[in-house]
């Protein structure tokens, strides 16, 4: 095996590499997901699980899962809360809220949780999602996103437009500190995007944004963190923040699946700093610190993703 990279030199109490999870909480319920979570505490893994503040309407959105309101599912988040994982912010609920709804949303979540979500992410259901769409993108960019998707997410997410009735960007700005954009298949998610966190002077109401690798579900999961990538990333002294939905293919009645088990089991046995996504995000911030991107990197990065949004199908 090749020597670590000087990388290594990022990460606390001398480990080789950084991995975490965001558990993007679509059709999450207690269910699902505490078999999952009973399997990373167990392996010594503190990730960041999101959730909904608030029960949506039924009848809306057809990714609908347990939320704060549901009391045995804000019992067991608080139960991983208490062991040390992160509860992260994935909007008001599963459909689109309107200013106060998401100010309220959040205000419930201080309340359960004692302070402000530090990591966050859109839902693709919701329109008030904050520069999402095409609004991810600038430039020529942009133009062929809108192309590629007929327009659809054209003008859909006014979460970060003033003016509009769903924008709540101060909000945002006010009390969220990191937002995930990107995602990109390899599993050294700071090789990706090695200038994270980042401020980002054309989308001013988030603070900081972060990258991650892609595994949408237990398929993509489980090739992104395979044996030789797992080898890979330690190599390189790199961080993975890896975006998931846990309540997609990684458990079943009969249990965790297995070759999520075995591999998070390997993974686990390696010298790696296994925190969640704020603190992983805050060492790198503390370590560097705060960054503003420039326009060349935007380009790169925005670059990069459209291309494996097109060819390989990254969200």
């Amino acid at each position: 095996m090749s020597q670590p990279s000087t990388q290594v030199s990022l990460w606390p109490e001398g480990k080789r590499f950084a991995f975490t999870v965001f558990d993007d909480t679509d059709l999450g319920t207690c269910e699902k997901l505490r078999s999952v979570y009973a399997l990373l505490d167990k392996l010594g893994f503190r990730t960041t699980k999101s959730c909904w503040g608030k029960r949506g309407d039924p009848k809306s959105g057809k990714y609908s899962g347990e939320t704060l309101d549901d009391e045995q599912y804000r019992n067991w988040i608080l139960d991983l809360q208490s062991k040390g994982f992160e509860i992260g912010w994935h909007g008001a609920t599963w459909h689109t809220a309107r200013r106060r709804e998401v100010a309220e949303a959040l205000d419930r979540f201080a309340e359960v949780f004692g302070h402000d979500p530090a990591a966050a992410t859109n839902h693709t259901g919701a329109r008030e999602s904050i520069y999402w769409g095409g609004h991810r993108l600038t430039g020529w960019r942009r133009t062929v996103y809108n192309l590629l998707t007929c327009y659809r997410n054209s003008g859909k997410y006014g979460g970060h437009i003033e003016g509009n009735d769903l924008f709540w960007g101060d909000i945002c700005r006010q009390r969220i500190k990191y937002y995930r954009n990107f995602t990109f298949r390899d599993i050294n998610t700071l090789k990706a995007c090695p200038f994270m966190p980042y401020h980002d002077p054309l989308r001013p109401y988030v603070n900081y944004w972060f990258a991650a690798s892609d595994g949408h579900d237990v398929q993509t999961f489980n090739h992104c963190i395979g044996e030789a990538e797992q080898d890979r990333l330690e190599e390189e002294g790199g961080a993975c923040l890896m975006y998931t939905h846990f309540a997609m293919g990684f458990s079943d009645p009969r249990g965790v699946n297995p070759r999520f088990e075995k591999l998070m089991r390997r993974l686990a046995k390696k010298n790696g700093w296994f925190v969640p996504v704020g603190v992983l995000l805050d060492h790198l911030l503390d370590r560097r610190g705060p960054r503003q991107i420039t326009a060349a990197k935007r380009s790169g990065l925005e670059t990069r993703w459209l291309w494996e949004k097109i060819f390989v199908g990254t969200t």
